[in-house]
């Protein structure tokens, strides 16, 4: 009785265990390097992207931190929801992931809904954010779809195709050979990101990319799914949960994009790279940078403050020096704060603003004993 995985059309058989090692008792499975590797090269390629998308590395790794956990969520609660017969006594089970027991449907759900909530927070546009998650999307479920290879799960239905995949079938007790719809997926998948790499450069508004990724994996989604053996149903019906949403969010998809192409005009000055470039353009910050405004707004300063500090026109407040100009400036006698080499990278220096229109520099008091005024001093200057 054999456990190896073979193309017998194609000439090739692979035996690859479920677990790749040990660690103090725990197994690590191939499963869960596959998968980590998937999150990872798209991770990597968000990284290199997001600008063009419109917000910096800093603000897509905080949405991260929040999409990730709820994607493991909703895989789970997904696959719970569809499958409750399988936990119905046995509550605590539902929290045992490491059993099995993951719909990646779930899984762009939650990470999608939450990832969004933090895109607001952020100040980032919902669908700006969508669009980059989509590629990532593809990256990740294209690499992942191996992980249901090594384990044996996820394919199709009996066939003699010349590219069937031949598995022992414990159910019957011996070997079949079957659709690799692991395989159709995976390619499926890899061929869109392909595509929506190169189209997402040409994309006319924020969320295009986006749903074109619905359509184009609801497509390939609900076509596969019919050919799969171990699928999720609505109930005690015969409708597949997964086919049922692939196909609805393939047509919404299209009908949105055909209403956007036919009777919307869109700016490409309002789409969130837009945004993001001019202010990059202008020296502003991030929306998310923390900024000290005293750097760049103008100070109050009435003519008792300045007759208390003995009319002398720059003088020291709240650590830093105040010129006639009503600007702000670091103290030099301060001691300078460290700034680690990290920190450096990136900085950026904000030129003080201009005094607004209409100030006028205060008038200088005659100095009637000859002493230095201000003026005398920046004339020595």
């Amino acid at each position: 009785m054999s456990n190896a995985i073979s193309f017998p059309g194609l000439g090739l058989s692979f035996d690859i265990p479920e677990v790749a090692f040990s660690i103090f008792g725990f197994s690590i499975r191939w499963y869960g390097i596959i998968i980590a590797v998937g999150f990872m090269l798209a991770f990597i390629y968000g990284l290199k992207r997001c600008e063009e998308f419109g917000f910096n590395q800093d603000q897509l790794i905080d949405i991260l931190f929040v999409a990730t956990p709820a994607g493991i969520i909703g895989a789970r609660a997904y696959y719970v929801i569809f499958s409750y017969d399988q936990f119905r006594g046995n509550p605590v089970k539902m929290l045992q992931i490491w059993t099995g027991g993951l719909a990646i449907y779930g899984a762009v759900i939650g990470g999608l809904l939450a990832g969004a909530i933090a895109a607001r927070v952020k100040k980032i546009k919902v669908t700006a954010a969508l669009d980059l998650a989509s590629l990532g999307f593809l990256i990740g479920q294209s690499i992942g779809r191996w992980g249901n290879f090594i384990n044996r799960e996820a394919y199709g239905s009996v066939t003699s195709l010349p590219w069937r995949m031949e598995i022992f079938d414990w159910s019957v007790g011996r070997r079949i050979s079957v659709h690799p719809t692991f395989l159709y997926e995976s390619l499926w998948n890899a061929l869109g990101f392909v595509l929506l790499h190169f189209a997402s450069k040409r994309r006319k508004y924020d969320g295009q990319t986006f749903l074109t990724y619905l359509a184009w994996y609801g497509l390939g989604r609900g076509l596969i799914e019919g050919l799969r053996t171990d699928s999720l149903y609505f109930l005690n019906t015969n409708l597949r949960v997964s086919q049922v949403l692939a196909f609805a969010s393939c047509l919404a998809a299209l009908l949105i994009l055909g209403y956007n192409a036919l009777f919307r005009t869109h700016d490409p000055e309002n789409m969130q790279v837009a945004i993001y470039n001019a202010k990059k353009a202008s020296g502003s910050p991030a929306p998310d940078t923390p900024t000290d405004s005293e750097f760049s707004e103008p100070v109050s300063i009435t003519d008792t403050d300045k007759a208390e500090l003995g009319g002398n026109p720059d003088f020291v407040q709240d650590g830093r020096l105040v010129d006639d100009n009503l600007r702000v400036g670091p103290n030099p006698d301060a001691p300078a704060p460290y700034v680690s080499p990290i920190e450096k990278i990136g900085m950026t220096e904000i030129p003080p603003s201009p005094p607004s229109e209409g100030t006028q520099r205060p008038a200088q008091a005659q100095d009637t004993d000859g002493g230095e005024t201000s003026q005398n001093i920046d004339q020595q200057k």
